[in-house]
Formats: C-alpha cells, structure tokens, sequence
C-alpha cells in the first residue's frame, strides 16, 4: 500500500534572464535615456523659438563650431579611458597634447597635414612612454608623474621653438608659434542634407531650408544635422571614428579584456598568466597617441599652425569627460559635446548664453521637482542652489549684458556641475591610480 503526499502549491521558480529579456531591459533603460533627452530638446527648441536672440541655441554655425571645439576634448577624454581603464591614472594629458601640437605643427609645416597627423601621435606616444617609465616601472605616483610632465612638456616645447623658430629667415615664425601649414586637410558637405557638390553639381540643401524657416523642432533639427555635415574635416572623421574602435577593441578583443583586468584587478590577471607590465606599456602609448592626436587636431585642422598655449587646458577637461562618461567611449563622446557646446556658443552666438542659463534654469527645476517627489533632499537642495545661481545670472545678463568672465568660466563651471551630479553614479575601474608590482601576494 503506498501514501501519496500532496505538496502545498507553489509558484516554479522564475527562469533565468533569456537573451531577448536581456535585450529588452537594455533597450528599455535605453529608451529612458531617449526620452529624457527628446524632452531636453522640445525645451530647448521651445526657448529657441520664443525668445529673442536664442536662434544661435540650434544653429548649424553653432553645432560646427561645436563638432570642431568637442573633437580635442574626446580625444583627451579617449586619452584618459585607454590609461584609466589599464590602472594608471593619467594627469599628464595635458602634456601630451602640447607634444602633439608642437610635433604636428612641425610636421605639417614642413611636409603637409598628414604626416603632421601622425608626428602628433608620435609625439604624444613619447609622453606616453614617459608617463609609463615613471608609473609603471618605478612606481612614482601616478599625479605626481602627471604634473611633471606637462611641466616638462611645457618648458621644452617653447625650448625647442626658440632653437627652430626664432629666427628672422622663417616667415611667421617666432618663439610662440610655428609657420603656416603647408596645406589643409580636405573637408566637405553631405549632399542633399547640407548642400554638398556631387562633381560640379550643387546639390540641395534641404536641412538648411529647414533652418531658415525656423519652426519649431523641425527648424532645431535641420540646424543641428547641417551643422553636424557641413565643411566637416577629415581630421574630425578620424576622431568620431576612434569611438566605435576604442568600443570594440576594448569590449570585443581579448587584448581589451586583459587590458580592462589590469585595471580592476591586475593580481588576478596576473595569476592567469597576463603581463599586466607590458600591457600596461602598451595602454599608456595608446592613451598618449590619442591625447598627441588632440593636439594635433588643434595645430592642424582646428588651426593651420603650432601656437603656445594651444591646448588651454583642453586636456584636464578631457579628463573630466573620461569620469563624467564613466569610462565608456559613448559616454565620453556625450560629455565632449556637453563641453564643447557652450564654448563654441561663446564664440558663434554670446547673446544665446543667457538663454542657455535659462534651459538650466529650467532643467535645474524639473530635477529639483523629481527629487522631492522622491524623498531626496540633499539632491533636492543641490538643485534649488544650482537653479537659483542660474537664474541669478540670467537675470544680471538681461540688466547688465554678458561678462567676459562668465563666457570664459562657464565650461569648467559645466565641468563641476556635471561631476558633482553624476558622481555617485559612476564607477571607475577598481584599481586604476593604485600601485602594483609584479609577484606580489594576490
């Protein structure tokens, strides 16, 4: 005789995460992104129309000057993810741009643009090396090795331009500055969408017709893609094209792999055989080819010669791009633009600034509103001071003009902003800035 035993019901135990709900999640959480910055946008377009003065906000003289002011500021920030992402933190960026426009400017001087391209990525490579001989070979620490590198790059520079160029026989020369490039690197416009030639035939330019009409969104719209294909240089392609490579060398190789271990963990990497010295060797010349390539970008496309002073700090903010992205090449190309915006709105369009505060303003109230529906009050109070200091200035602006010292401190003020808000959300790689010696106890 058997007894049968009735188990109480119970729900099956949920099945694991399959690829497609995997997928979804992600395309959710991305559509959230998308939906908060199409938000963004219809706020910025609507000041844009209703607001005198604000049409410099979208236009295609503002969204180039922007394409060209956010290519040496990603390419600092790549600088910074490649030695980041290997464990060496890397404040010498700087330095090794001001290497990267002296050696391009030199180059393109005396043998044209792409030769001047690729001396400013060796030249940027050798800041590099140093950065790595100091950190990685004799331990010094990383900040410390950072600051004496671009002192270093700063003095011998101007050294090297007061042998070569400081004399009367060379045209334009002089101690500061190098003579002109011996050509420009080619630029174009697409067709059909910015008016671009097909042969000797003009093409029409239908984002550009938008523009002019000045509608609301689709007149945004039209500004921003003409501006994004118009007199576009061959120098900018090859920086938007180092994004999706640094993506997949990183994310889809196995030397990325090993190179993102030895930044989180490079006692474990060690342990399953991988040289973490000379990969990191190998992701600190990478670091300086791209921050060399920066510099190079300014001397050769941005400019047509080598200036001192040309970086202006370009590297360090490049550097907060690299944090504020969260050491993400997507993310470090959307915080180039959040940085090369407002200046290049200094530039083309000054009396659009104050309504720029005013979409802070704004976007400061909104965050202010959703934190306090949520209980967070500390977020809540950042906001009220960070919206009431934006419409302190919008209101001075609308009384007095736009200062000199506003326009010039609004990117570093955007850059403490935007760390500040997105710190507690990111999350660098564990053991980057960390000393390491090969053998020691895992």
């Amino acid at each position: 005789m058997s007894a049968t035993i009735a188990l109480p019901d119970s729900a099956p135990p949920p099945p694991p995460d399959s690829p497609k709900m995997s997928l979804a999640l992600r395309v959710l959480g991305s559509r959230k992104l998308l939906w908060t910055g199409l938000s963004l946008f219809v706020v910025l377009s609507i000041i844009r129309a209703t607001q005198d003065g604000a049409d410099d906000l979208t236009s295609s003289g503002t969204i180039e000057t922007t394409l060209r002011f956010t290519m040496p500021i990603l390419l600092a920030g790549l600088a910074g993810l490649w030695a980041e992402r290997v464990g060496v933190v890397n404040i010498g960026i700087e330095g090794m741009m001001i290497f990267g426009t002296w050696f391009g400017g030199y180059a393109a001087w005396k043998w044209g643009p792409w030769v001047g391209l690729l001396a400013a990525i060796i030249g940027g490579m050798l800041g590099g090396l140093i950065h790595a001989v100091a950190t990685v070979t004799f331990n010094v620490n990383h900040v410390i090795s950072g600051v004496a590198l671009n002192t270093l790059a700063f003095g011998s520079m101007r050294y090297l331009s007061e042998l070569l160029w400081d004399r009367s026989d060379i045209q334009g020369a002089g101690i500061s500055q190098s003579p002109q490039q011996k050509s420009a690197l080619p630029r174009f416009d697409l067709p059909f969408v910015s008016g671009g030639r097909i042969g000797s035939w003009q093409s029409p330019d239908l984002m550009g017709w938008f523009e002019k009409r000045g509608w609301p969104i689709l007149g945004d719209i039209g500004g921003i893609v003409k501006g994004l294909t118009t007199n576009v240089s061959a120098g900018t392609l090859i920086a938007l094209s180092l994004v999706p490579i640094s993506v997949w060398v990183l994310w889809r190789t196995r030397f990325g792999l090993r190179l993102r271990s030895s930044g989180e963990s490079p006692q474990a990497a060690e342990s399953l055989g991988v040289r973490v010295i000379p990969l990191r060797y190998a992701g600190l010349l990478i670091s300086g080819g791209f921050a060399g390539l920066g510099g190079g970008y300014l001397a050769i496309v941005a400019s047509s010669y080598y200036r001192q002073g040309q970086t202006a700090n370009k590297g360090f903010i490049g550097l907060a791009t690299t944090i504020a992205g969260n050491w993400r090449p997507t993310g470090v190309l959307a915080s180039g633009f959040l940085f090369g915006y407002p200046e290049a709105l200094n530039r083309v369009g000054r009396d659009a600034i104050r309504h720029l505060l005013l979409f802070g303003f704004i976007i400061a109230l909104i965050w202010c509103i959703t934190s306090l529906i949520r209980g967070k009050w500390a977020r809540t109070a950042f906001g009220a001071v960070i919206g009431g200091l934006l419409l302190q200035q919008w209101l001075i602006i609308d009384e007095n003009g736009i200062s000199e010292s506003l326009t010039g401190g609004l990117p570093y003020a955007i850059t403490l902003v935007v760390l500040a808000v997105f710190s507690q959300r990111l999350r660098p790689p564990a053991h980057a800035g960390m000393p390491y010696r090969p053998g020691d106890s895992h």
